[in-house]
Order: C-alpha cells, then structure tokens, then sequence
C-alpha cells in the first residue's frame, strides 16, 4: 500500500510516468476499505494466530483476503484520457482493460453494467455489488477501488488465481449463522481463475496476458520499469504509516 501511493504522489507531481503495476502478498494479508473499522468487523486475534496481516487501503470498499492472488494497481495523472471524468467513467474505461486481459487468458470475461440498487450485504468485498465489475458466468471475478487526487488517480484490485472464495469469513467478526449465509453468498457471487478455467494459472502468465490486455484495449506502449528514487523514499517513509495503530484502527 505504501508503494502504490508513493506512485501515486510520483505522478502528481509529474516525477514518474503513468504506471501499470502488479504484485502479490507475503505473507497473506486482510486489506479493509478506507472507511471500514478494522476493531469492529475484522477478527484482529484471529487474523494474528493465523499469521495473517492487517492493513488498511487507501481506497474505499470492502475486505478482502490477499493470498493466491494477483493484485494490479494503474496510476494515472488526472489529465490522462483514461481517467477523464467521473470516478464511475474511468472506473468503466480502466475494467475494459481487465476484460480483455483475461479473454487473452481464455476466460470470458464481461463487464457488469451499473446497478440500480446497492446492498452493503457484509464487510466482505467480493459479496459486494459494484458498478462495472469484471465478472465470469455471473460471478464477480476482479474487485476494484479507486482514489482520486487533486492531480491524478489511483484505482487497484484483486484477482483470485485459486484457493476458497469463503476464506475471508473465518476473520469477519459475525456471529455463526451470518458467517454461514455469507458463505453460501461467496459460492453463488465469487469465483477463481482456476475455477473458471479448470487448471492451474501462474502469476507470471496472468501478468502477460493483462499487459497485452491494456495494450490491445487502449493502444498503449508498456516498458518494463522500476521504482525511482522519489518513489522509494516516499515508500520508506509511508511504510510507518501503514504497520501503524493509528493508521488500520483509525476507526
């Protein structure tokens, strides 16, 4: 989290490009929304005996389990013709991207047009509604947040490679019967790559195939590309805010 806003301040202040980025977690991490209390809806204890870290996003939305996953996080200055308009059209614009980096996967992938009505059902993100998601058979199959600044957006996401859409209930401070009917709602709503594709998928692979993915849908030129030394130092110094107290149990 540390290292994507650090890419987010870069751009603004026009010291690093717009930037496509993808990583992984180690060890798994629970992420909860910027306005989500972490002390109310997340069971902290168990999250710890289970070598699970803690840590709040930047952006809004729900809890997620960051495990057997790949995560991608675009920056862009507010001034690209992606991020023009509302948080709701470049939401829109940038999951084109995503769609077309799973069909190079073989995965029919869509994207949900936006719904009349939203029920924040649980504090679990893939059980949650959103505009324009990326889904699979009618199961949701990316979720994504965005952040906006005064000079540029950031909007990052999740997607599930293989392991058990239902995980993230056993850390979610809900009495019994809630955790079950949430459970049996992930089945029906969540779905993984190796799911939907009947085989193992790597990392590496489901990389490729987004980059080629954003290339296609937008005509983009992507170069590989490492950190500067703007984005390191304020990564460094950013760090302490998210291993803080005061910072994930803000709420």
């Amino acid at each position: 989290m540390a290292i994507d806003e650090a890419i987010l301040l870069a751009v603004a202040k026009g010291k690093a490009p717009p930037t496509l980025r993808f990583y992984g977690w180690r060890p798994p991490c629970l992420s909860i929304g910027y306005g989500q209390s972490m002390r109310e809806e997340i069971d902290i204890e168990r999250c710890k005996a289970a070598q699970i870290d803690l840590v709040r996003r930047p952006t809004g939305g729900k809890a997620i389990l960051h495990s057997d996953e790949v995560t991608y996080s675009v920056v862009l200055p507010s001034s690209h013709p992606l991020a023009r308009g509302s948080v709701l059209e470049s939401y829109r614009r940038l999951s084109w991207g995503l769609v077309q980096g799973l069909r190079a996967l073989g995965v029919k992938a869509s994207q949900a047009g936006p719904l009349e009505e939203k029920q924040w059902l649980s504090a679990a993100c893939f059980e949650v509604p959103s505009d324009y998601e990326v889904e699979c058979n009618g199961k949701k199959l990316i979720g994504s947040a965005q952040l906006r600044r005064k000079d540029a957006l950031l909007q990052h996401g999740s997607i599930p490679l293989r392991g058990d859409v239902t995980a993230i209930v056993d850390f979610l401070r809900l009495p019994p019967a809630q955790k079950e009917r949430l459970r049996a709602r992930l089945r029906q709503r969540a779905i993984t790559l190796e799911e939907i594709l009947g085989r193992a998928v790597s990392f590496e692979e489901v990389v490729s195939a987004m980059v080629q993915g954003f290339k296609e849908a937008f005509g983009l030129q992507i170069t590989p590309g490492e950190l500067t030394p703007f984005e390191k130092e304020e990564a460094e110094r950013l760090r302490q805010k998210y291993s803080s107290d005061a910072w994930n149990l803000r709420h």
